[in-house]
Parts: structure tokens; C-alpha cells; sequence
């Protein structure tokens, strides 16, 4: 029964994206209706597939000996299918409000319905062959969004986003075809043996694989495409380039390293060294970036490049508490991202401005939006009773009890990252509520007005009731993260 339910769920936003493209239903309302349903019905599916109780794998197509597309919902699958079945439906709700008087909307509902269909094939594929297939296909079917508007800057981050994912795949092949060669690629916690390759290769194979898979996850120096393609609408900059695109970067990773390798071919050699300092020079470097950045999207950009590597540091530890925390962060850093950048998303277009500078004074005209937007904030920063928090402590504390030079390396880049971290989300909010300067941008003679017609004032709720949805997720994750993070512990420890 699991079986059927998972090809349901990936096929069916596959075929109804699709559908609308050939459809294109003149009626706004029509394509909405349409885009809601159809993503609503594959995340129910979705879950009803998550607890459904058998769990085999199966071949859904074989191109070759060898070479066999699988699915098969694990546990480690079924966390990010879980966690995108639940902020899929959310975020489409904010598109439709986002996305009032935009050209192209139908193309836009369309790839953003099927890109999620691709995003449960990487969380249910059953192999390594089958999560490279739909690591590709995400590439192809988010490079419409990331250029659909159309003008320069849009087809320019389009090119880069392309060039990078797609050199990227172009190395993350080398391992598929190594274990294909050598070994299985099924994955099996604890990795499997590849054998008749010398251990210096398979470490060799791994660090290309690493850094093609950890593209998509922007690590440096493969990041610049991810501050450029936030010129792309915002539903697309916060679902796509905040969690699902970059999120199956760091998922693709962690199949790798503890799927495919495991911690008794990869701990404590020189790549897991070269991997873990990589991952700790990015967190840094990319939080430098972020409190330099003036435009309000690129500054959270930049901030996810930062958290992407907080997750990869943890993974690549390769124990189990590195994986439960790097799993954990994955999860809540997700949580949080959606809340800011859709409180970005709101801002610009109820002011029709872009950068930090321009939001003096907002918090009093958008009170609601830049509230929960400091509680993403307070989060991000790692304040306690919020989930970001649980989850940096939790990474603190696996870097300490590796107890490596690496690790440990790791574990003051955590903290100096946290400062800047501070910096460059509360500047946010200091300015929107208390003006720097006491230049108020929107009161008083010479205010900006909203390009939507009269005051600058919050989002509508198709747009606020998402951004609340998340800062309720947040402050509960925070106060009680017990079950959560027990079942982690024991899909981390192989016992699930």
C-alpha cells in the first residue's frame, strides 16, 4: 500500500503541473483553485504514505542492469517529505496573494506544482541512481522560476543557477557511477562496501561527490548562485532556495556520507578533515557576507548559505549525535527561513522597496510581519525557547564530543557565526520598529506608499496566515522539542 502511495504523491503534482501548463485555465480563481488542490491532495497522500507500515523498497523503472530508478520511505525520507508536504501547501496560499497582477502566472503555479512532486522523488528515492535522476530534474524544473520574470537580472541568475547545478551534477555522477561499478547503490545506513577501489580513490570519489551534491547545498566556493538568484519571486527564494532546493543539496549529501560511505570508510581520513573545515570556513564566511549585504533578500540568502553549512558540519562528523543535530537543524532552519523570507516577500511588495535601509521605520505600518519577523529572528540567533536554539546547541555539543581538531575548529566557527547571525537579522528589526536616525521612511510628509494602493500596511491573510502558521511552529519546537528529538536520536542511531 506504501508503495502505491508514495508513486501517487510524487506523480501526481508531476501530472497536475503538467495538466495546468496544457490546461491554462484563463479564470485566476480556476488556476488557484486548481494549484491548492492538487498540492493539498499529494501532501495528504504524502503523509497517509509516511504512516502507512510497510516500508520495501520497489523498482519503478529499470533503464539497464544496474541501473534502476527506487523508492522507498525510510525514515530519513520520510522527515523531508514530511516536513515539505507540510510548508508546500502554506507557501502556494502566499504565491496567490504574492503574485496579484504578475504576467505569467499560470507557467509560475505550474513548475512551482511540479517542482514539488521532484522534491518527494529525491526524499523517496530508494537509491543513489534514482536521487541523482531527481537531482537533475530539479535543476530543469526550478530554472523557469528562478528566470521568470524575464528581464536581464532574471535570465542572468538563471544562467549562473544552471552553469553552477549543473557543473555541480556533473561531479556528484562520479560517485553514482563508482557505486554502480563497485558496490550497491542502495542506501543502507552505515554505507556499504565498494569493493576493488583503493581507499585513497573512494576518499577522492567522496570529495567530488561532496562538493557536486553540496552545490545545490551552496558550499563555498559554490555559493555565488545562491544570493543571485534571489531576484526571482519570493514564494520561489523561500520554498525553493531557503528548503527544498538547497535543503535536497544537504539531503543528497547526507545519503552520501552515511547511505552510500558510512562513518567506518570516511571517519577520521583526510577528506572527512578537508569536508568538516570546508563546512566551517563556509558558515563564517557566508555570515560576513550577510551583515555586508544591503538588499534585504540577498542578506537572508546569504544567511542560508551560512545555515546550510551548519547542517553539513554536523552530518559530516559522522557520529550520531553530528547527524541527529545536522538532521535536527535541517528541519528548524527550514521553519525559520520560510518566516523570514516571507516576511521579506511581504515587505517588498507592500513598500515596493528591496533593501535593509529602506525598512526605517515599517514595523509601525506592518506591525504583524515584522513582529514575527523578530521572532524568526530571536531564533535564527539561537535565543532560547525557540527551535533554533535546540538545534545550534545540539550542533554545539556533537562538534564538543567528536573532539577532533576539525570539530572542534567547527564549534568556534558556530559561536563567531552566531554573533554576526545577531547582526544581521535584529538590525532588521531595530530599524523597522525604531527608526535609525529617527529617519521614518513612512510617516509624515514625503512617505512611502504602497505600490498596491494607498498606506503601506500588512499583507492580506492569504499572505500573513503562512508567516503565522511558522512562528507558531517555531515557538512550539522550541518549548517542546522532546518527541521530535527522540525520534531523531533513533533514526540517527539506525534503530528506525
Amino acid at each position: 500500500m506504501r508503495n502505491l502511495l508514495v508513486l501517487i504523491a510524487i506523480l501526481l503534482p508531476l501530472l497536475g503541473g503538467g495538466s495546468l501548463l496544457i490546461l491554462r485555465p484563463q479564470s485566476e480563481t480556476a488556476r488557484r483553485i486548481y494549484s491548492e488542490l492538487v498540492v493539498i491532495l499529494a501532501a495528504v497522500i504524502c503523509w497517509a504514505a509516511i504512516f502507512a507500515n510497510d516500508a520495501d523498497a520497489f523498482v519503478f523503472y529499470s533503464f539497464t542492469r544496474g541501473f534502476t530508478m527506487e523508492f522507498r520511505a525510510d525514515s530519513l525520507g520520510m522527515i523531508f517529505a514530511g516536513m515539505i508536504s507540510l510548508m508546500w501547501p502554506l507557501v502556494m496560499l502566499y504565491a496567490f496573494e504574492y503574485m496579484e497582477g504578475e504576467h505569467r502566472r499560470t507557467e509560475f503555479y505550474a513548475f512551482y506544482v511540479m517542482t514539488f512532486g521532484i522534491t518527494l522523488g529525491i526524499a523517496f528515492a530508494g537509491n543513489l541512481i534514482t536521487l541523482y535522476v531527481f537531482y537533475e530534474m530539479l535543476t530543469l524544473v526550478t530554472l523557469p522560476l528562478v528566470s521568470h520574470y524575464g528581464d536581464h537580472e532574471s535570465m542572468f541568475a538563471g544562467r549562473v543557477y544552471a552553469a553552477y547545478t549543473i557543473g555541480g551534477a556533473g561531479l556528484a555522477f562520479i560517485p553514482v557511477v563508482t557505486a554502480t561499478m563497485k558496490g550497491s547503490t542502495d542506501f543502507i545506513y552505515g554505507g556499504t562496501a565498494l569493493a576493488g577501489v583503493s581507499p585513497m580513490l573512494l576518499q577522492v570519489v567522496f570529495l567530488l561527490g561532496f562538493f557536486g551534491f553540496g552545490t545545490k547545498a551552496a558550499i563555498f566556493p559554490l555559493c555565488r548562485w545562491l544570493p543571485i538568484a534571489g531576484v526571482a519571486p519570493t514564494p520561489v527564494t523561500a520554498l525553493l532556495h531557503a528548503v527544498a532546493v538547497v535543503n535536497s543539496g544537504v539531503f543528497a549529501v547526507i545519503r552520501l556520507a552515511w547511505y552510500v560511505y558510512g562513518p567506518d570508510q570516511l571517519a577520521g581520513t583526510w577528506v572527512q578533515n578537508v569536508c568538516v573545515i570546508l563546512a566551517a570556513f563556509t558558515l563564517v564566511y557566508a555570515a560576513v557576507q550577510a551583515v555586508r549585504a544591503r538588499h534585504f533578500k540577498r542578506r537572508l540568502a546569504w544567511s542560508t548559505v551560512s545555515n546550510l553549512s551548519y547542517m553539513l558540519f554536523g552530518v559530516l562528523l559522522m557520529t550520531p549525535m553530528g547527524l541527529e543535530a545536522g538532521v535536527m537543524h535541517m528541519v528548524f532552519h527550514g521553519i525559520i527561513k520560510m518566516t523570514l523570507f516571507l516576511c521579506a516577500g511581504a515587505f517588498m511588495v507592500q513598500t515596493g522597496n528591496s533593501y535593509v535601509y529602506q525598512i526605517n521605520g515599517v514595523g509601525k505600518k506592518m506591525p504583524w510581519t515584522f513582529a514575527l519577523y523578530t521572532l524568526g529572528a530571536l531564533s535564527l540567533t539561537g535565543i532560547p525557547m525557540f527551535c533554533g536554539f535546540v538545534s545550534k546547541w545540539n550542533l554545539l555539543l556533537a562538534g564538543a564530543q567528536a573532539q577532533t581538531t576539525a570539530s572542534i575548529i567547527g564549534v568556534a566557527a558556530l559561536i563567531v557565526s552566531a554573533f554576526f547571525c545577531a547582526i544581521y537579522t535584529l538590525s532588521v528589526s531595530v530599524r523597522a520598529f525604531f527608526p535609525v536616525g529617527g529617519k521614518d521612511l513612512y510617516s509624515g510628509e514625503g512617505r512611502v506608499m504602497s505600490p498596491r494602493g494607498g498606506e503601506v500596511h500588512d499583507p492580506g491573510w492569504m499572505m500573513l496566515f503562512p508567516i503565522a502558521v511558522f512562528s507558531v511552529v517555531n515557538v512550539v519546537l522550541g518549548v517542546y522539542p522532546g518527541p521530535f528529538i527522540d525520534f531523531l536520536s533513533k533514526v540517527a542511531a539506525g534503530l528506525v
